[in-house]
């Protein structure tokens, strides 16, 4: 334990999102840490040289001024077809690096805590590790077949990967980045949720095609299945508030958004949203919903409170996956059929932007 883990107080705690690794008082922005360096920077100058793991950033000393690189507000998009991802500055809304990965990447895990990110490939069973200061891969793990979803805990530095094609989900130590469990949950896990307030990592299992669909839910500490419950037809999405503790559950054939709540996790609420909706975002500080509708391009705005439908914004062809920065209240779609990112303003549901990325993008994860 280092001398700051020693003194550190409630208050102290209060005042850190370990979700992000940033100060929210006092001023104290932009701060991050890379990949297991010993300094964080701030507006105050270098942090961390109390040496705690994670790096604290209560712990000020040095001259003001950046000592490492700055890549907070990146988006990651891989792109199915071309063996890539793309890295988009969320400052600027362009691509300012293309990483190759392993063979069809498909979902996008970001561990903020260490500015790493997982890649799954379902072509080779992989999942490739990113540097987000050096955007390059550093490792490269081997899982089980056909890896589909993943969705990484900042807070345990523990990744989750759904293998769609062995109905388990592998559990990475992003510490030692080996596989630490595997746990069998129902046929074809699709996507993954992480509720970081909850330590619970919700599964979506696909089972088939005609069938009710189910969720597995993970105890993020033993690594058990706590419960599994039963949602609509074809789920193909998931989206957590941790705030909130809502877990929200895209079913394709039913046109249902399932409404879970965290605390009994059971089913609360059906949403009709759209028919073949897809993918689920959440902006856990607005409480909005953002939902994909590939049959008729268009992205459905749920009222988190409500459970409501309260806009539609028409974007680009066949809108597979979402994904929300809630730091810039901006949503972002990548479109399989024509190779773009259309940006959506949370704060008036239009669409402000639109970038070019790679063949058949089909993943999107933040670091905000």
């Amino acid at each position: 334990m280092s001398s700051c883990d020693k003194t550190r107080t409630d208050k102290h705690v209060s005042l850190y999102d370990y979700s992000k690794n940033i100060i929210q008082g006092n001023n104290l922005k932009n701060t991050e840490t890379d990949d297991r360096a010993n300094t964080i920077t701030s507006n105050f100058g270098a942090l961390g040289s109390c040496g705690c793991t994670p790096i604290c950033p209560l712990c000020p000393t040095g001259a003001t001024g950046a000592s490492i690189p700055f890549s907070a507000n990146r988006i990651y998009v891989t792109n199915r077809a071309d063996n890539t991802v793309s890295v988009i500055d969320g400052n600027t809304n362009t691509i300012i690096a293309t990483v190759t990965v392993g063979s069809n990447p498909s979902g996008v895990g970001v561990n903020s805590s260490t500015n790493r990110i997982y890649i799954a490939n379902e072509g080779d069973n992989t999942i490739s590790i990113i540097s987000g200061n050096t955007n390059t891969v550093i490792g490269t793990v081997t899982v089980a077949s056909r890896p589909s979803g993943i969705g990484a805990n900042p807070s345990t530095n523990k990744i989750y990967v759904a293998n769609w094609g062995r109905s388990s989900v592998s559990v990475i130590d992003g510490n030692t980045n080996t596989i630490i469990a595997t746990v069998p949950v129902h046929r074809h896990p699709f996507a993954v949720g992480v509720n970081l307030s909850t330590n619970q990592i919700y599964i979506v299992n696909q089972e088939s095609v005609l069938s009710y669909c189910t969720i597995s839910v993970i105890d993020g500490i033993t690594n058990g299945i706590i419960t599994t419950v039963q949602v609509g037809r074809y789920a193909t999405g998931v989206g957590v508030n941790s705030s909130t503790n809502r877990i929200y559950i895209a079913n394709a054939n039913s046109s249902i958004l399932s409404v879970i709540d965290g605390n009994t996790n059971t089913v609360i609420a059906d949403i009709l949203v759209h028919s073949g909706l897809f993918a689920v975002g959440v902006n856990s500080l607005t409480n909005l919903i953002y939902v994909t509708n590939p049959p008729d391009n268009t992205v459905s705005v749920i009222d988190g409170d409500t459970n409501t439908v309260i806009d539609t914004v028409t974007v680009g062809r066949n809108p597979s996956i979402v994904g929300v920065n809630p730091s810039t209240n901006l949503i972002y779609i990548a479109h399989q059929e024509d190779n773009t990112v259309s940006i959506i303003s949370g704060n008036t549901n239009t669409v402000i932007g639109t970038v070019e990325v790679g063949s058949m993008p089909r993943g999107i994860g933040f670091n905000p």
